[in-house]
């Protein structure tokens, strides 16, 4: 029995101006998978999870979350998906309290529940004696703990995640990738973005890796290494399909 589409994109173009960001990309997401979605700097990410999640409108294609139009749905689709942005966005003068009820309450998170849950995540991510402080004093690892602690306490079908371990210690890193793998075997889809290949590469069921806002290889690390660098790692595999070895780099440092 073929697994449930949670993400589905056909020929998704998006443009800004005459600037072609996204180029004709289609692609799929099933239920409970863990998607990696990489590339390096501007090659259409976080353009294409902005459109996935409907902050950006696409200029042309078709793209449906949890089998809805994200054009046409989207206000049901938000309610059932979470989104971690590569900068952890959150409102400085709450405090890391009030930004959870806050949270609860947008997205109609019963009131027992979060009463149970807020302390746990809070205890979970070691901000439980920081809870009562207002966000603005908090450090950048700090921060994205709360984004994502905020998206746990409201179960979403639908994970999306842009960087979602940029400033976490090495501690914080690991709870979260156990919480991902956890999440994804309870039926949760995982769509995230990183330049972190090894996470890529240990957590990964899918990767797909885009460039110039095309898509160049989409398929199980597996099959990547056969299929572009036997035997090899993640990161040899992408070098291999990106290019970018970093030698022309470091050879222009020589004599400095």
């Amino acid at each position: 029995m073929d697994k449930i589409i949670s993400v589905e994109v056909k020929n998704l173009v998006k443009k800004y101006g005459n600037f072609e960001a996204v180029k004709d990309i289609s692609f799929d997401v099933k239920k409970g998978e863990i998607f990696s979605f990489l590339g390096p700097n501007g090659a259409g990410k976080t353009t294409t999870v902005k459109v996935l999640t409907g902050l950006l409108k696409p200029s042309s294609g078709e793209v449906s979350v949890l089998g809805m139009d994200v054009l046409r749905g989207i206000d049901k689709i938000k309610s059932r998906i979470g989104f971690v942005p590569d900068q952890p966005y959150v409102y400085p003068y709450l405090t890391a309290f009030e930004y959870m009820r806050m949270i609860g309450d947008i997205y109609k998170v019963p009131v027992e529940k979060q009463q149970k849950m807020i302390p746990e995540l809070f205890e979970m991510f070691e901000l439980d004696g920081r809870s009562g402080e207002i966000i603005d004093s908090f450090s950048h690892g700090m921060k994205q703990k709360l984004v994502i602690s905020g998206v746990l306490l409201h179960d979403p079908e639908i994970m999306f995640l842009d960087e979602p371990l940029v400033g976490l210690d090495p501690a914080s890193a690991r709870l979260v990738k156990d919480i991902f793998v956890r999440l994804a075997k309870s039926g949760t889809t995982v769509f995230m973005c990183t330049h972190v290949l090894d996470i890529a590469q240990k957590l990964s069921d899918r990767i797909c890796i885009v460039n110039g806002g095309r898509i160049l290889a989409l398929d199980t690390f597996e099959n990547l290494k056969k299929n572009y660098a036997s035997d090899s790692d993640l990161e040899s595999v992408y070098l291999g399909i990106v290019g970018g070895t970093g030698g022309k780099q470091i050879k222009m440092l020589d004599g400095i």
